[in-house]
């Protein structure tokens, strides 16, 4: 598990192999309960509490390098050696 920019500075961390999950999702709430509001604030994007949780339109998340829009987006399976990489998403002007 590696985070980029800013990031880094809400986990206080470049990286951790501390949390582990079978599904992408579940990995990023271990996150989010470990690292606070903040954290949750970047990753899922508001929903009704009956709603699946969906990711929010600020970070990029890839898994093995690659953007997990182009794998099963929040349902991407895991497996131990996977690495999981988050960067906000920047914007530019």
């Amino acid at each position: 598990m590696k985070f980029f920019a800013l990031l880094r500075d809400i986990t206080g961390v470049k990286e951790t192999a501390d949390f582990t999950a079978t599904v992408l999702v579940e990995l990023l709430e271990k996150l989010s309960e470990h690292y606070g509001k903040e954290l949750t604030r970047w990753l899922f994007a508001p929903t009704d509490s009956v709603q699946e949780k969906q990711l929010s339109s600020d970070v990029i998340i890839l898994v093995n390098g690659r953007a997990i829009e182009h794998l099963a987006g929040l349902a991407t399976p895991l497996k131990e050696e996977d690495e999981v990489a988050i960067f906000p998403r920047l914007a530019g002007g």
